[in-house]
């Protein structure tokens, strides 16, 4: 009999981090150094605005992803004392509502009151057991937010500096623009299809899709920098 091996993705924070980051870092700095293409005719100004975009779109962002985090922590740890509080002051209500939950999930009321029993025994895997199964909430890692901030940060900073880049070896913001249009759109489609691959989805559509959004975003700022500028 053949191996059975079932394929499932688990998204990591780190992939979600990276995701959020590299997003923003290649359209954001793309669309506002496409909009500067259509009313300056300087590449050194693209270039200035462009790096002081990155560095504060990447501590706003790392500052989101701070701050993500810390909420995550914080909620889960005023719901353990919560649910400490419930366990120790309110132990007939908290032992019926594991008795609902292992209902719910087929098990005879003979084998649940023996689980339940069993399990108020030791609190603190009691309280985890209502943690995960009645409020469905996992424990985040300590370093989260921090690791968070960082990830996101840093993956602004390395797909902001993808649009830029060709700014840094044309002295004219058209030909800066076309070769940054062209780097970043292999980019957007590239990191598309690696980011719907790794959720499952279809590659080729959301690479599209990805492709689509950060192109669609640079030509509107671009349009209407060049329009106010005429």
């Amino acid at each position: 009999m053949a191996a059975h091996f079932e394929k499932h993705f688990k998204g990591s924070d780190l992939v979600t981090d990276i995701v959020i980051g590299m997003s923003d870092g290649l359209t954001v700095p793309f669309a506002l150094a496409a909009g500067l293409s259509g009313a300056v005719h300087d590449t050194h100004i693209i270039v200035i605005a462009g790096l002081a975009e990155v560095a504060a779109g990447s501590i706003a962002m790392g500052l989101g992803g701070y701050l993500a985090g810390k909420t995550e922590i914080d909620h889960y740890n005023s719901e353990v004392k919560r649910e400490v509080y419930e366990v120790e002051n309110m132990p007939d209500k908290e032992k019926e509502e594991v008795r609902e939950i292992f209902a719910s999930m087929g098990i005879s009321e003979a084998t649940q009151h023996e689980i339940v029993e069993e399990m108020s025994k030791d609190k603190e895997k009691w309280v985890d057991f209502m943690m995960r199964y009645e409020l469905g909430l996992e424990k985040p890692d300590a370093k989260r937010a921090r690791n968070s901030a960082l990830n996101i940060g840093v993956s602004y900073i390395v797909g902001g500096m993808v649009p830029l880049s060709p700014y840094f070896f044309t002295h004219l913001p058209s030909d800066g623009l076309k070769w940054s249009a062209v780097i970043t759109v292999i980019c957007l489609f590239i990191f598309g299809f690696f980011k719907a691959k790794a959720t499952g989805q279809n590659p080729l559509g959301g690479a599209i899709r990805v492709m689509l959004i950060g192109s669609v975003a640079a030509a509107t700022a671009f349009f209407i920098a060049h329009l106010f500028n005429n």
